[in-house]
C-alpha cells in the first residue's frame, strides 16, 4: 500500500451559534464550510480505491 497524500490542517470549518427568534425561543444554526485541505485531499483520492486514517493533531 503506497502512502498517497499526507499532511495536516483543519479538515472543516464548523461554525455553531444561537440565534433568539422573535417568539422568544431560541436556535442553534450551524454551518460548515470545506477548507483547502478537503479540496487537496479530494483531488488526491479521485477515483482510488483508499483507506483513510486520521489522527487528531494536539494543539
Amino acid at each position: 500500500m503506497a502512502k498517497v497524500f499526507e499532511t495536516e490542517g483543519v479538515f472543516v470549518k464548523y461554525d455553531e451559534r444561537r440565534v433568539k427568534l422573535e417568539n422568544g425561543h431560541e436556535l442553534v444554526h450551524r454551518s460548515e464550510e470545506p477548507t483547502e485541505l478537503w479540496w487537496k485531499l479530494k483531488e488526491a483520492i479521485k477515483g482510488r480505491k483508499v483507506r483513510i486514517v486520521v489522527h487528531e493533531v494536539e494543539e
